[in-house]
């Protein structure tokens, strides 16, 4: 596929920007550790909100959101859709207290929520985990997603595209740091977006396709088109509808959806002037990411089906593309190489936009945890701002490295996706509770991280999975594989908090005070502490979870509907649109007079 001299010009301008605004805050960045991973606590909501959409726009997303609408239709989002109702949780009741923390990276919590050796185990042994183990692992399948598209787009070795993807990015992640990252996210938002839209109405009307009457007409096409699962489906409406929105969403560490709030989602709200930037940033993101931004995706992978009905078609269309490369994600690169010179130029513009947003994130996440919670702790605490700067800066390169070596082994998005699924299962209850309830100690944390592990492991690597869960000869269903590592890992964590004993009564009371979480969970603490003579409840704070959660349902009609109507707009089913569009009326006034009683809580 050759690029035209006007392609050319919008990728070069494109990197010159970029790289020109890494360089322009590389010396305010430098300055000091807050500077470089948190911009010095000063964003304000919008850019932030701005940031978090652009980070996980990512490459492997709209490859993973095609390889679902393939294979199980657009109903099979559910198992990333349902993750909204986390998302809102963290809006509405955790936001305030993430930033009321007031510390450097979430990781950091654990030695103010906990105590002792166990508190610092968990805290380096995350950092490690997380920070390099698991974001390797993301980085990795963004990596995947850009060797795809450089391999069906333009022809490259999958070498090629991620030393010439890699270079850039990392190389304006080491120089501006978060700044850098965010003030990039603001262009890189509009430049993915426009992009993302741009090809689907293209695509969606190319002779081969006919049209967006024509698509939904198309008999292949009709039978993807269900938002919700087909209720005569059993395996279908339990795995990809009922499971993600009754056990996955509240159970299930996944980076970017972590209940409770973590990650780069938490360094951001870390970041924010207040608790109201932090709430709003979030909601913004909330809104963006479900509401809005799959639909130009989704269109694209219906469209693919069309012209390419099956791999087989894709690769006798591209016969240069590795075999172990090949799977259902490769059609949204197929259906791109299909533009006409200029929009060319701009999608993949777009796309690489994608890609440094996604990657700076993680590196600079990444890169906290390695000198907040590894470096500064267990090697050198007497570390000095400048030599915090300069370990971020060589981590940020390292786990650059790292994540393009894995990249060449791994194979297609789905599968990374699953893997990660599975690995958080069962651990996400205790993100949620460990806020309000004094009972959660560090061993119930270590306890339920290393027991998903494990029985995951055991499952995806050992005749035990096929023994239990095979389709046809296994003891149980497959689709009950996931409830069953929860149920498990539940049981383990909750017999380990009372096998243990609780965190000493001077970090439970003095994490109360700081926080002020409330609510029934810290009943015992609170009125040992007023028996004792201490004072750690604040008169003025008011308990807001019953008034969160009611925003966070609110919420999830708002933005449910929004989706759903945005779909049916496109469908051409007008009264269901028209009705779901007046509901999103309605929830979002009531969701107005919800938020305005919250905030006379947060101030």
């Amino acid at each position: 596929m050759q690029l035209s001299t006007l392609d050319y010009s919008f990728i070069v301008v494109f990197f010159s920007i970029v790289l020109a605004i890494g360089i322009i805050v590389s010396k305010k960045s430098g300055k000091s550790s807050s500077e470089f991973f948190l911009s010095g606590r000063t964003m304000p909501w919008w850019l932030l909100g701005l940031s978090m959409v652009a980070t996980t726009f990512s490459t492997d997303t709209p490859n993973l959101v095609t390889d679902i609408v393939r294979t199980n239709g657009v109903s099979g989002n559910w198992v990333w859709w349902a993750f909204l109702i986390t998302g809102l949780l963290t809006v509405f009741v955790y936001a305030k207290l993430w930033r009321k923390s007031n510390v450097n990276t979430d990781l950091e919590f654990y030695e103010m929520r906990y105590g002792g050796a166990p508190a610092k185990f968990l805290r380096k042994f995350r950092a490690v985990y997380l920070g390099v183990l698991f974001n390797v692992i993301t980085m990795a399948s963004v990596t995947l997603a850009a060797i795809k598209i450089g391999g069906i787009m333009l022809g490259l070795d999958p070498w090629v595209t991620v030393v010439s993807a890699g270079l850039i990015t990392v190389t304006f992640s080491a120089l501006g740091g978060f700044k850098g990252v965010v003030y990039t996210d603001f262009l890189l938002f509009f430049v993915a977006m426009s992009g993302a839209i741009a090809a689907a109405v293209y695509l969606v009307n190319i002779p081969e396709v006919g049209g967006i009457e024509a698509l939904m007409a198309h008999e292949v096409v009709s039978e993807k088109l269900n938002i919700v699962p087909d209720f005569s489906n059993k395996k279908a409406l339990i795995t990809l509808f009922i499971i993600p929105l009754a056990v996955q969403w509240w159970s299930s560490w996944y980076p970017g959806a972590e209940p409770g709030g973590g990650g780069y989602i938490a360094q951001r709200m870390l970041a924010a002037k207040n608790e109201n930037h932090a709430i709003g940033a979030t909601f913004f993101f909330n809104i963006m990411h479900y509401a809005l931004r799959p639909w130009p995706w989704i269109l694209v992978a219906l469209a693919s089906l069309v012209v390419y009905p099956d791999i087989a078609s894709i690769h006798e269309a591209f016969p240069n593309v590795a075999e172990s490369k090949l799977g259902q994600d490769l059609a949204y690169s197929a259906m791109l190489t299909k533009l006409p010179s200029g929009l060319l130029g701009v999608v993949l513009a777009s796309l690489i936009a994608a890609y440094m947003s996604t990657i700076s994130t993680q590196l600079n996440w990444g890169s906290s945890y390695i000198v907040f919670d590894f470096y500064k702790q267990q090697i050198n605490p007497a570390a000095t701002e400048k030599q915090m700067v300069a370990v971020g800066r060589v981590s940020t390169i390292v786990l650059m490295v790292l994540s393009a070596v894995l990249a060449l082994a791994l194979e297609n998005a789905l599968q990374i996706f699953d893997i990660l699924l599975t690995f958080g299962a069962g651990t996400g209850l205790i993100f949620i509770l460990r806020w309000f309830w004094w009972r959660i100690n560090s061993w119930s944390e270590i306890t339920a991280m290393f027991a998903s592990g494990i029985i995951s492991i055991l499952l995806k690597t050992t005749a035990l999975g096929p023994y239990l869960f095979a389709p046809e000869t296994g003891l149980f269903p497959d689709w009950t594989e996931y409830p069953f590592v929860v149920l498990v890992t539940t049981a383990i964590w909750v017999s380990a908090t009372y096998m243990t004993q609780p965190e000493s009564k001077e970090v439970l009371r003095d994490f109360y005070k700081k926080i002020q979480p409330g609510g029934p969970g810290w009943k015992k603490v609170v009125a040992e502490a007023k028996t004792d003579g201490a004072t750690i409840v604040s008169a003025k704070e008011k308990w807001s979870v019953p008034s969160g959660i009611t925003a966070m349902l609110l919420g999830c009609v708002l933005i449910y509907s929004i989706m759903f109507a945005t779909g049916y707009w496109i469908y051409g089913r007008t009264t269901s649109a028209m009705v779901l569009t007046a509901v999103a009326f309605v929830s979002g006034y009531l969701l107005i007079k919800a938020w305005n009683r919250m905030k006379d809580h947060i101030l």
